[in-house]
């Protein structure tokens, strides 16, 4: 068992119509377009798979792919999409696969789900235990907004819209963070929900690939390969482990 939040039933039902946009062309077809580029023919990793979004476009496209996921409501939603797709249920800090991998990855933040420094190296371990010699870890993950945090504020919004509003708020000492979500029905009732994550700068993720023995070979703003900048919002990051150890 690991610090994350265990996504439940009601959560998984409602996380694809609510997370719609991740799965819109413009934003999936880079991301899959990106992996499937570094994958080759080796088989996929997927850590915190969810419902799938990646990893089944992933699999149409004839590649092997398997999953970890925490949330066994999670699973079984890409199950009922895909029943053919291996998932293990586990923490990806700690849960092994059987066999070797061409390539692992975790998207979209979800290495912020592990909230404790430890359980991060912890987790680029197993990447790196999965991983095939030569064969690469890649993580999406978001810059922390940190700099938009004026003096005693602990709150910055990254959605206002009429059907829904979100702030993450922040423990500059500790890296904690939670994101809070206020979305309204229909009916016009508003629902709460919230989840929990440790923030990781771009360098904190560097050291923890090179303890794990992976080496940066690439770092771009995002899918897209857009040159990573100081004013990039987020990251993805490329290690690789090495041919000869």
């Amino acid at each position: 068992m690991t610090s994350s939040d265990l996504w439940s039933e009601d959560e998984a039902q409602r996380y694809d119509a609510e997370e719609s946009a991740m799965a819109a062309p413009e934003v999936l077809g880079p991301a899959v377009d990106f992996l499937a580029g570094l994958a080759g023919d080796g088989p996929v990793l997927e850590f915190a798979i969810g419902t799938g979004r990646v990893a089944i476009p992933l699999a149409e496209r004839g590649l092997a792919v398997s999953g970890i996921e925490f949330s066994p409501p999670m699973a079984a939603q890409l199950r009922r999409k895909s029943a053919d797709l291996p998932v293990v249920i586990g923490d990806m800090a700690t849960t092994r696969v059987p066999g070797e991998f061409a390539l692992v990855y975790v998207v979209w933040n979800s290495i912020g789900n592990l909230r404790l420094q430890d359980e991060q190296v912890e987790c680029f371990r197993n990447a790196a235990r999965h991983l095939a010699p030569g064969g690469r870890f890649v993580v999406e993950l978001w810059v922390p907004e940190i700099r938009r945090l004026p003096p005693g504020q602990t709150a910055v919004p990254f959605v206002v819209s009429a059907e829904h509003t979100g702030f993450d708020t922040f423990d500059l000492v500790t890296q904690q963070g939670t994101s809070h979500h206020y979305r309204r029905s229909l009916d016009g009732s508003v629902r709460y929900g919230y989840s929990n994550f440790r923030f990781i700068w771009p360098a904190e993720c560097d050291l923890m690939a090179r303890l794990a023995g992976l080496e940066l070979e690439d770092r771009f703003a995002d899918f897209r390969r857009a040159p990573f900048t100081a004013d990039s919002e987020s990251h993805v990051s490329v290690w690789r482990k090495p041919l000869v150890r």
